[in-house]
């Protein structure tokens, strides 16, 4: 925990020699249309040029969500910069122009965001980075809403026939809408690189709520049972009626056990009863995640078929770091063929309160033959770092020692292959009023350790909407301090 001991420092120092990439690394920061409107593109570039010794751009460029594109989360602290208001009525969708031709084959068509006008981001900030020696990425993510155009057609159907608000990674609207945006942006902008992220797991780890946020999720809520899922399945001779047996006693399992009623040989021999009585369980979560693949090839290849020197990877959900169901379908092996490089989520500061998250609800059910600190202590010793208690992590976050684990392992899993490990490092992502907040040390201190660590370069994050010009220019010192500008 806290600053690396000597030895760590020289065994990192000579990690990092030995996987020194042969071009310079990338520093860059995710960034939304509405801080290039607020600020001007030239001096928001000036400042990331200055203060964070930026080299790549990851502009947020279709989401529906409020973690990568607007202002300030309301009721966060506003930054230091940009207007001092909050963006209340966003909306999200594409910020940028959408050409038909390339949507013929999805019904996903009208999602032009209306936030701001005619705006084009690409438009607006490709040339002036360009001139700079920036490169461009489109960032893009899977979070919807319920009432775009079309969208009731391509999301999952849930144990019990029901719509849910999640768009299913086999239908096949949704695939070619995933490829077509790519191939628009591809082939009707000079971009340098594409990224795409998809924070979901599948109907196991959905109905265990085996995520930060997760303890009050519905386990009744889980997908997907679709046409296209079902036929799937049963193309790999798996029967959807036993997954849906399976999926309805779990979802009996973990709703007795939140009300306490604890099962005659314990929670997990109760959990691992289930899972050997009803196997389709894990092959359907198996079938997710081969599905999210499935999507990662088709835009991989749709990029590469318009312009093989852009760069596509992925964003690895913070999910990574804390459950065990989730980092068994991370084997990032899996990934390269697929992937130049991997936006591995390793957000310090935040991580402790979402870490204290995760054990209050996987605590409530299959871990509940623990105490909270023992099911922590358990998930410290398989996941490999050790942080704080239960009781002080969403106060303190976590240490640059554990970017620096996670970075190293990153590396190991990819190791000589040419897919390139860009840490995500944590920049003031909000966290409650009362628990830790990112400072100028922290922020120093995880950046160092990723780069010592033998990152190929990081990925400042969530935004810069969010960011505090003090911690933004700590990262530079970093940078700067380890030669990496």
């Amino acid at each position: 925990m806290g600053q690396l001991s000597r030895r760590t420092f020289l065994q990192s120092a000579a990690l990092a020699s030995a996987q020194s990439p042969a071009a310079p690394r990338m520093i860059g920061i995710q960034i939304g249309a509405v801080s290039f409107l607020d600020e001007g593109v030239e001096p928001v570039l000036d400042i990331l040029q200055q203060k964070a010794a930026i080299n790549t751009l990851f502009v947020a460029t279709f989401t529906y969500g409020r973690g990568i594109a607007g202002r300030q989360v309301p009721g966060q602290p506003l930054p230091d910069h940009g207007k001092q208001e909050y963006d209340l009525d966003f909306r999200g969708g594409c910020f940028t122009r959408m050409r038909p031709e390339f949507y013929r084959d999805t019904v996903l068509k009208d999602v032009r965001s209306r936030d701001y006008g005619d705006y084009d981001v690409l438009e607006a900030v490709l040339p002036a980075a360009h001139r700079r020696g920036l490169k461009v990425f489109c960032w893009y993510e899977d979070v919807w809403r319920n009432d775009v155009p079309g969208i009731e057609k391509v999301q999952e159907v849930d144990l019990y026939g029901r719509r849910g608000s999640r768009t299913c990674l086999n239908n096949p609207d949704h695939r070619a809408f995933l490829a077509a945006i790519a191939e628009d942006w591809t082939r009707s902008y000079p971009i340098d690189g594409i990224m795409w992220g998809s924070e979901r797991h599948g109907a196991l780890g959905l109905a265990l709520g085996a995520s930060h946020g997760g303890r009050s999720s519905d386990p009744s809520r889980v997908g997907c049972f679709c046409t296209y899922c079902e036929r799937k399945a049963r193309e790999r001779g798996l029967d959807p009626a036993r997954a849906r047996e399976g999926f309805r006693t779990l979802e009996q399992f973990v709703r007795a056990a939140r009300s306490g009623q604890r099962p005659v040989d314990g929670y997990f021999v109760q959990f691992l009863r289930i899972l050997m009585r009803y196997p389709e369980i894990l092959a359907w979560e198996q079938l997710f995640h081969d599905s999210l693949r499935e999507c990662y090839r088709l835009i991989y290849d749709r990029v590469k078929s318009a312009r093989r020197s852009v760069l596509v990877g992925w964003h690895i959900w913070h999910n990574n770091s804390f459950s065990p169901f989730y980092r068994a379908q991370q084997d990032l092996r899996q990934l390269v063929p697929c992937s130049d490089f991997l936006k591995i989520v390793m957000y310090h500061n935040c991580a402790g309160e979402r870490m204290a998250s995760y054990i209050d609800s996987v605590q409530q059910h299959i871990f509940g033959d623990m105490s909270k600190q023992e099911a922590l202590d358990f998930h410290y010793r398989v996941m490999n770092f050790a942080e704080g208690t239960y009781e002080r992590i969403p106060f303190t976050g976590f240490s640059a020692d554990y970017v620096f684990r996670e970075t190293q392992r990153a590396l190991r899993a990819v190791e000589g292959t040419p897919t390139r490990i860009w840490p995500g490092i944590d920049i003031d992502i909000p966290t409650a009023l009362e628990h830790s907040r990112s400072t100028p040390e922290g922020t120093r201190a995880a950046v160092l350790a990723a780069l010592r660590a033998g990152a190929h370069g990081v990925l400042l994050s969530r935004k810069y909407s969010e960011m505090r010009l003090a911690n933004l220019a700590a990262a530079g010192e970093a940078i700067r301090e380890f030669g990496a500008a």
